[in-house]
């Protein structure tokens, strides 16, 4: 099979050039590592929000630099928790809500 060919038959099964996927992040546990893998996934231009569930994020220097990153390339970020002051609060029923709209959700 020609390598064009085989070219456009990847665009095609992955939604072709420029599709821009729904991402949504959920972040509990691993924070610092599904934090740095959320700002890696907006290089394929794809729209990422975060949402960080139930717990307080931890204050470390690499968290305060992936959240910094965020707001940079205007991330959203969200969490049920209202000790994170650094997002916007959303009631676990209404991040649930949100969820159906994305292509993709990964949980951490």
């Amino acid at each position: 099979m020609p390598i064009d060919t085989i070219l456009f038959n990847a665009l095609v099964k992955n939604g072709g050039p420029g599709m821009t996927k729904k991402i949504a992040v959920l972040i509990r546990d691993r924070q610092s590592e599904a934090l740095r893998m959320s700002v890696g996934l907006t290089l394929v231009d794809d729209i990422v929000d975060v949402f960080v569930l139930d717990v307080e994020l931890e204050q470390t220097e690499e968290n305060k630099l992936n959240l910094e990153l965020m707001k940079e390339v205007d991330m959203n970020t969200y969490s049920n928790n209202a000790a994170n002051k650094s997002m916007t609060y959303l009631p676990i029923e209404e991040i649930a809500n949100k969820l159906v709209a994305y292509d993709h959700v990964l949980a951490y």
